[in-house]
């Protein structure tokens, strides 16, 4: 049953379905944390993006200084590949959603979303 579980979850993967939830953190020894925020990047999108992830979170922070992440995602929309990042304002309710393109780095979306 186990074998079975395992087989599926990697075929899953290397289909490039997408990693959701936290994070996973990275191998003892590497110094780093995994992110506190839900991640969805899928793999199969991850291979094609030029601008890391830490360099789309330095645009996307820079946008909204003080911001906290809540989560991001890696898509497509209307036919361009975006780090999509929802973050949060101390005192302001609501969600602020930055869009970094994955391409070039500039931001192409602010967008205020009330919960």
């Amino acid at each position: 049953m186990r074998a079975t579980i395992a087989f599926a979850a990697l075929t899953l993967l290397a289909a490039g379905a997408p990693v959701a939830g936290r994070a996973q953190a990275p191998a003892s020894g590497s110094g780093q944390a995994a992110p506190a925020y839900k991640r969805e990047v899928p793999r199969r999108l991850l291979a094609r993006a030029k601008v890391s992830e830490d360099s789309a979170r330095v645009i996307a922070l820079a946008r909204m200084p003080g911001a906290r992440i809540r989560a991001l995602e890696l898509e497509n929309e209307h036919g361009r590949l975006i780090w999509s990042w929802e973050l949060t304002l101390a005192g302001k309710p609501g969600i602020e959603e930055v869009n970094v393109d994955a391409l070039d780095g500039h931001v192409v979306g602010v967008e205020h979303e009330a919960e």
